[in-house]
């Protein structure tokens, strides 16, 4: 990319080109050309995915079946479902009482109930596809300032270039420059706790089983990784008190792993190694109104969740594909040149999107607080919960569509 003084006009300037942003860019490509109508799109992202992380640190997420159906929709999930491994059965249980359930493929006549992948691994294929598209990207480039006028949003570069876009996207992240250069709100919840991060490498393969075990500091989720180089490996969360996470982040490996397997047991086998330990304060973070003047906020920069249910990015990706869908449908109104920034297109957006983001925060608060409180009646009531969904499949079914976001095929 080269400095330069000249404006660049385009339709959208995608601020965040992490998943979120990537995906979007790329959808849009995809339903300008099924649309036949043109849209400059521009994609501003300060890193480029690299091999810099080895396989054994590399951050993983899960992605829902739901999620997985959207973006074979949209042709992207072929680029990326080499990198995934499937799961295919989901443990939950409580440690130190009787409650636990089952979640499996099976139940629900589904190949899988979601697949994990690896950031960095799945960034690198997102950017080589987004090289074969005439998307404009600048990389590694970061906003600098940004003004709001009448008609466009006036972005200017670290490197000086100045992009001038109807409609402006932020995807990029908790500490969104966009959400802060416009003092827009962000609402929080502190839930008082930290999660710590690494891989683990156990003696056994994991055979497509996830893991959510509450615990009395928190939840623990384990999600199932590919195997590399003849690694089993595993992608830990584990929320723990504050003081404890320091703690735990500073021990030796041998005293970390020990503690791990004491606090979730054997059922994913003996853990032998662990990659390096990550950690980061756990809280729900949400604007309340995530539009502005020609301005759309997605992902993380709209709402950051507890990874208590793993729904950050597949909420993410419903508000890439509600945004879609609002453009998707204001190309097909119009017979001229197309403004994507109206009012209209934005607030058809929050329209869509207000209902699912209030649920999903609303539901994920009450979990995260129902298995973070040792008052009896409520430890046995969540227990009985867990017991019941074992005992009653039927009930299965909607638990695994909020949590999975299920969509048969």
């Amino acid at each position: 990319m080269t400095n330069t003084t000249a404006v660049e006009q385009v339709d959208i300037a995608i601020v965040g080109g992490a998943m979120v942003g990537a995906t979007l860019a790329l959808g849009l490509a995809h339903i300008a050309l099924q649309a036949k109508r043109p849209l400059k799109i521009a994609l501003i992202e300060a890193h480029r995915p690299n091999n810099d992380h080895p396989g054994f640190d590399a951050r993983s997420i899960a992605i829902s079946h739901g999620s997985i159906f959207e973006l074979k929709k949209l042709q992207i999930w072929p680029h990326i479902a080499a990198l995934a491994s499937k799961i295919n059965h989901i443990h939950i249980s409580e440690r130190g009482n009787f409650g636990m359930t089952e979640l499996s493929r099976d139940d629900f006549q589904l190949p899988y109930l979601g697949q994990v992948v690896e950031l960095e691994a799945v960034g690198q294929q997102l950017f080589n596809q987004l090289a074969k598209s005439d998307i404009q990207l600048y990389c590694p480039a970061s906003l600098h300032e940004v003004e709001a006028q009448a008609n466009q949003q006036l972005l200017t570069l670290d490197t000086g270039q100045q992009i001038a876009a109807k409609l402006l996207v932020a995807a990029d992240g908790l500490n969104s420059k966009v959400r802060q250069a416009f003092k827009q709100p962000l609402e929080q919840v502190d839930f008082q706790q930290t999660a710590i991060i690494t891989n683990i490498q156990t003696e056994q393969p994991h055979q497509g089983w996830a893991f959510e075990r509450f615990t009395q500091t928190g939840p623990l989720a384990l999600l199932p990784m590919s195997n590399r180089h003849g690694e089993n490996r595993l992608s830990m969360v584990w929320a723990l008190s504050p003081q404890e996470a320091e703690h735990l982040l500073k021990v030796p490996k041998a005293e970390f792993i020990e503690k791990l397997q004491s606090a979730f047991g054997y059922r994913a086998g003996r853990f032998m190694d662990i990659g390096e330990r990550f950690s980061y304060p756990l809280m729900l973070s949400y604007m309340p109104r995530p539009i502005y003047h020609r301005t759309v906020f997605l992902g993380n920069a709209a709402q950051t969740l507890h990874p208590i249910a793993g729904q950050g990015f597949n909420l993410g990706l419903r508000d890439v594909v509600s945004l879609l869908q609002v453009i998707k449908q204001s190309l097909s109104h119009s017979d001229s040149t197309v403004d994507v920034g109206l009012s209209q297109v934005t607030h058809d957006y929050l329209a869509r999107r207000n209902a699912d983001r209030d649920s999903t925060m609303t539901s994920i608060e009450l979990l995260v607080r129902g298995f973070s409180n040792d008052y009896w009646p409520l430890v046995i009531g969540r227990n009985l919960g867990l017991r019941l969904l074992s005992w009653f499949p039927p009930l299965k079914a909607p638990v695994a569509r909020r949590a999975m976001g299920w969509v048969k095929s």
